[in-house]
């Protein structure tokens, strides 16, 4: 999903491209599930994964964080806003639009951009 480039310069807030693993899960699951963070923005992320999960689920995320030789999570509820199929070297995979629903002040400022 492009957005075309003046649409990129209207947006309230940034997005950054990052390139980071997280770890998250379906709130009520029991199971956790891996997936990448493409790119963060003030009120939410972007992550590819290979689980298929429907719009409007709220999800648990932990995303890991690495700065030279430290390391450190974020955590946040999140709720899946939009969904895409994304193939990943020949494999089908998801690319879902993230909202920030909880997180810790601390933590919002980590993903600040």
């Amino acid at each position: 999903m492009d957005i075309p480039s003046d649409l990129e310069q209207r947006r309230k807030h940034p997005k950054m491209s990052i390139n980071v693993p997280l770890n998250f899960k379906i709130i009520g699951e029991p199971s956790q599930n891996p997936g990448l963070v493409i790119n963060a923005s003030a009120t939410g992320l972007l992550i590819h994964t290979f689980k298929n999960m429907p719009t409007g689920k709220r999800i648990s995320i932990e995303v890991l964080f690495q700065d030279g030789s430290k390391s450190s999570k974020v955590n946040a509820i999140t709720e899946i806003i939009w969904k895409d199929i994304y193939v990943w070297e020949g494999w089908d995979a998801y690319q879902y639009g993230l909202k920030f629903v909880q997180i810790l002040d601390e933590d919002y400022l980590r993903t600040h951009p």
